[in-house]
């Protein structure tokens, strides 16, 4: 079996983290649910929501990242572009994540003052992940083409 040329090392490498990331985020909601007795849904728990949306955020927005970023990989190699977006990206979703870890960065409670750095956090994790993957899709179209 011939090797491939352009291995996708750096979706290998992001996945590989994100991944773990997404399971440890799953089991804080499933031990939080447990822990509340609650079963599907929020029932207006803000604590369990941001833990929900912390987790579903990341499922919803790292997987198609990670194959278009292997896909690059495979047409492209091991670019810098593919390199900076994947950095980017991760480095975007710890700052997703840890804006969600209040309930100033999550619902905007108590986000006067210091606090509003949660708020900062979420919005600039957002932000920088829709830079990543729209620089990610423009470089996966120019590779396919």
């Amino acid at each position: 079996m011939e090797a491939i040329s352009n291995m996708p090392l750096y979706a290998a490498l992001l996945g590989g983290t994100l991944l773990a990331v997404q399971n440890i985020l799953m089991v804080q909601v499933g031990t939080f649910r447990t822990g509340q007795g609650k079963a599907a849904g929020v029932d207006g728990n803000v604590r369990l929501e941001r833990l929900v949306r912390r987790h579903g955020n990341l499922a919803e927005n790292a997987a198609i990242f990670v194959v278009a970023l292997a896909l690059y990989e495979l047409l492209a190699g091991q670019t810098a572009i593919a390199f900076w977006t994947a950095l980017v990206f991760a480095l975007a979703r710890a700052m997703h994540i840890a804006g969600f870890s209040s309930e100033a960065g999550s619902h905007g409670i108590g986000a006067e003052g210091g606090r509003s750095i949660f708020m900062m956090l979420r919005g600039g994790g957002a932000g920088l992940s829709a830079l990543a993957s729209i620089v990610l899709g423009v470089a996966l179209v120019f590779a396919a083409l």
